[in-house]
């Protein structure tokens, strides 16, 4: 269902249709979505239309959010409830990223704001004002189908933008609940819409001539594939929130407890789909044999079940592609010589679902790399493990990939993590935590390939509006201004 112009609708003349099924089960038919392209052009003109008088209202945008943020309160259990069903993660977990959604709307409307804040320079005399880009695509990915679109949602429309949001077509009805506490918020037509659909209507959405932003975020494939798609709008700001590859360092001087708990949570938690989760385990030598059993005890025992079942850890990855995709990359690491101390697997929970055991695979000396297995983005529940003999090798193999997003340190020594700090290229970066977790009073974004330099989280507001210099008189009238050459006589 399409939300354009303040109406809830479905397309007039469909291209095309999905039946969105939960990859917890393929038997439970969530909904059947109909989309098309031209519920695109709706969208942006409802949003062109709305955008003079939504960027004029002030502080009456911050009422409208908080009434938004109250409505997502009260649809809580049903949004946890629907994300678990479209993505699979347990409902404990949804539970969390509804959660963070609420949060959302007080970090951007304080200390976000406190980051665009208009600036008077009373001895110039000038300001530095902060303007909306206008209209904002938002393209957003399955795995935090709320929280990571409601991140790029709440800054763009507090700072007088209007917004075309385009879900994942896994996460359509999150997508749906979002435009209905939108609209029962009381929110102008034409402010937030929303536009259901496959690739199809992503691609028109981030080609069209009538946007005047993109905030996207999922894989580096098709984060590159919007770049180049714009590559003649020079004026046209794209946010790009990629995926990465990351590593956890570890040393021999590290809580070794505390560090197994750590980074199995980093490499299992939401089976492993999360874009900061740790896929490369970088440990040296000292440490090494207790933390892979460590890790292999961990992986073997995390319980894997349906997201509405007591007790579980971890529920399917999202799709039968993405499970059998997993599983040609283990094979790939096996035939490379990776040991599997934690082989992972399909696992059979009672209910016709894309289930995957988390994995370890150990590699051998001298290995650094697997094709098919170390160089792309697994996105699923598995990490390799790399024995290396000294700090400057960790970094060394750490920083031995294209992406930039996430990295974790594990060590008692500040001087060793801040020569890591020193030395990687990341966006995101913990210290005996966590590469999964994040910070919301933080940038969120990543370098290399994993982003272009405009971080989503705290200084989401950054990456949809834009500075205006502005010059005034000076409080006394000062002499003519003349020049050689020019007469005004």
């Amino acid at each position: 269902m399409d939300y354009v112009a303040g109406r809830f609708a479905a397309p007039d003349s469909p291209e095309g249709s999905f039946e969105l099924r939960s990859p917890a089960d393929s038997s439970d038919v969530i909904a059947t979505v109909a989309y098309a392209r031209a519920s695109v052009d709706r969208a942006i003109a409802a949003a062109r239309s709305a955008f003079p008088a939504w960027r004029r209202l002030g502080d009456q945008r911050q009422a409208l959010l908080r009434a938004y943020q109250a409505r997502v309160r009260a649809h809580e259990a049903e949004l946890a409830r629907t994300i678990a069903r479209e993505i699979g993660k347990p409902l404990w977990e949804a539970k969390t990223e509804v959660s963070a959604m609420i949060t959302k709307v007080d970090l951007s409307i304080g200390e976000g704001a406190s980051y665009v804040r208009d600036i008077v320079l009373a001895d110039l005399p000038g300001e530095i004002r902060h303007r909306p880009l206008g209209v904002c695509a938002v393209v957003g990915p399955f795995n935090f189908p709320g929280h990571l679109p409601n991140g790029q949602i709440v800054p763009a429309l507090l700072a007088g933008n209007t917004v075309v949001f385009k879900p994942s077509e896994k996460g359509a009805e999150t997508g749906r609940l979002m435009a209905q506490c939108y609209d029962e918020a009381g929110f102008p037509p034409g402010v937030f819409n929303v536009v259901q659909g496959e690739a199809s209507v992503a691609q028109h959405l981030v080609r069209h001539a009538g946007i005047d932003g993109i905030l996207f975020t999922g894989s580096v494939a098709v984060g590159k594939a919007i770049a180049a798609a714009n590559t003649d709008r020079p004026g046209r700001l794209i946010a790009l929130e990629l995926g990465g590859k990351n590593a956890s360092i570890v040393l021999d001087d590290c809580d070794l407890e505390r560090t197994a708990r750590e980074v199995a949570f980093s490499g299992f938690a939401t089976a492993g789909q999360r874009c900061t989760c740790t896929s490369r385990v970088i440990v040296t030598r000292g440490v090494a044999d207790a933390l892979i059993h460590k890790l292999a005890a961990a992986a073997r025992s995390v319980r894997v079940g349906h997201p509405f079942t007591d007790g579980v850890f971890m529920g399917p990855v999202i799709s039968r592609a993405s499970r059998d995709a997993i599983l040609a990359a283990q094979s790939a690491a096996r035939r490379a010589g990776f040991d599997p101390v934690a082989p992972g697997g399909v696992v059979e929970v009672g209910h016709d679902g894309h289930y995957l055991q988390p994995a370890v695979h150990v590699a051998p000396s001298g290995t650094t790399r697997a094709e098919g297995y170390t160089d792309r983005e697994l996105f699923g529940p598995d990490l390799a493990v790399f024995v290396v003999d000294s700090l400057q090798q960790a970094i060394e193999l750490a920083e031995d990939t294209p992406y930039g997003l996430a990295a974790a340190v594990f060590t008692a020594s500040r001087d060793a993590f801040e020569e890591v700090a020193d030395s990687l290229r990341v966006g995101v970066l913990h210290w005996n935590r966590s590469s999964a977790g994040a910070s919301s009073r933080l940038p969120f974004g990543g370098v290399k390939d994993s982003g272009n330099h405009h971080p989503a989280g705290i200084l989401a507001q950054a990456a949809c509006s834009y500075p205006m210099a502005v010059l005034l008189p000076p409080a006394s009238a000062p002499a003519l201004p003349s020049w050689p050459g020019i007469s005004f006589e």
